[in-house]
């Protein structure tokens, strides 16, 4: 009966997809039709609804991934319309890199609008956060003394644009540190509003720091941050994709964001945000012709650039929606809150991710006490075919782990028995 609602779900999920794999349109109409996914059972939240899911993603036999922070995968509809979207261009190419797709653009463009709940003339399609971070740092005209808040716990992609664009003009560079397992959201704000002074002009931040999965409190600070004038960018990575986000109810100017890890989307791929009335702060990266457009739109302007994935971005979000946004931040937790009951009380452990909901998701970090962090990494993948990030810094010498909609409780049980087998 359970592999019947396996097959039953898979049939559901892949309809619509297989068709245009045996005959591409080259047409712009047909093709936005080609990939449009059936709504799925919205209140199933069995443990074979997940098992469903996870049939959509394809990895070799005997890997076990639990390092979605670092890269994700592409379920089997976002791969076959983003093959389907490369073999229209490649038989048409002129057509399709030079306008025959800019209906299907805007598309996307709303698609991921609605998916954060804000307006399509607030986002642009661009390629990763380290391009939105840059985008951000080298726009702003700083001057010496002026200060820019980065905490400790910031990607090197948040940190390193500030320091090339605005450090070496004489700004200075706040590094406030970080709790490592704060029990509020007061904690980390008043570090923040500590770091405050009235040189200062940005704060920019991570809405899930990369190293332990500790959730920042970007609406708090964003509030606190404005009444003072100062503006907030957020390097979103982790976030996009895990739990439902408002961006307007956050309150950020600016928020840029891999769609490749959580959205699950093609390689190279991600969404920019900037607030209407903070847009006229940003300089393009790159400009072409058409430079003077005054909408977001001038900060994707690369001229050729990957359509296929442009498009294939659209795909991901059907396939996100189709799941629900509610329903995968209830399994996050769902996932994140069996690993720590399976673990909690055992001595041969030590959490280095906040407990509280509203501070860890979907990443925890884990040390296995009396072990080095690489060896732990080692066993892990060599012996039981599990893919983790190792994570050294500050002190954490823990293993980080990735709940993704792809993994289940059975994975998880493999999971924990492997941790214990390496600390025995």
């Amino acid at each position: 009966m359970k592999n019947n609602r396996r097959r039953s779900f898979v049939k559901k999920l892949l309809a619509g997809t297989t068709g245009a794999l045996l005959a591409p349109s080259f047409t712009a109409t047909a093709t936005n039709n080609t990939h449009r996914l059936p709504s799925l059972d919205t209140d199933d939240t069995s443990e074979a609804f997940w098992e469903g899911v996870k049939l959509q993603f394809k990895f070799p036999k005997g890997l076990h991934y639990f390092n979605n922070a670092s890269l994700g995968p592409s379920p089997i509809p976002v791969q076959a319309a983003t093959t389907t979207y490369r073999e229209t261009l490649d038989g048409f190419p002129s057509k399709y890199m030079w306008g025959g797709w800019s209906e299907e653009k805007e598309i996307v463009r709303q698609k991921v609008a609605d998916l954060f709940s804000v307006s399509n003339e607030e986002i642009a399609i661009t390629h990763n956060t380290t391009e939105g971070m840059n985008l951000i740092a080298r726009s702003f005209d700083l001057q010496p003394d002026d200060e820019v808040i980065l905490a400790d716990h910031e990607h090197h992609s948040g940190t390193i644009p500030w320091k090339a664009w605005q450090e070496t003009k004489g700004v200075k560079l706040v590094r406030p540190i970080l709790p490592i397992l704060p029990e509020t959201v007061e904690d980390i704000v008043t570090v923040y509003r500590n770091a405050i002074t009235s040189k200062t002009k940005v704060i920019s931040m991570c809405h899930i720091v990369n190293t332990n999965g500790m959730i920042l409190p970007v609406k708090e600070i964003s509030e606190m941050a404005h009444e003072k004038g100062i503006l907030v960018a957020v390097d979103g990575a982790q976030g996009s994709g895990m739990f439902d986000i408002d961006l307007h109810d956050l309150g950020c100017d600016f928020y840029t964001a891999s769609a490749h890890k959580w959205l699950f989307s093609p390689k190279g791929i991600s969404m920019f945000y900037a607030k209407q009335e903070s847009q006229h702060y940003l300089k393009p990266l790159i400009v072409a012709y058409g430079y003077d457009d005054t909408s977001i739109r001038r900060l994707e302007n690369y001229n050729t650039r990957n359509l296929p994935e442009f498009l294939g971005l659209g795909v991901a979000v059907d396939f996100h929606n189709n799941i629900g946004k509610e329903k995968i931040a209830q399994r996050s937790y769902e996932l994140k809150n069996y690993f720590r009951s399976k673990i909690k009380g055992n001595p041969a452990f030590k959490f280095k991710t906040p407990e509280n909901d509203a501070l860890s998701c979907a990443i925890q970090t884990l040390e296995v006490v009396g072990k080095h962090v690489s060896d732990v990494k080692k066993q892990l993948s060599d012996t039981y075919g599990i893919d983790t990030r190792p994570m050294t810094t500050f002190g954490l010498n823990g293993v980080r782990i990735s709940f993704a909609i792809f993994i289940t409780k059975k994975d998880i049980d493999y999971l924990v028995k492997a941790l214990e087998g390496i600390a025995s």
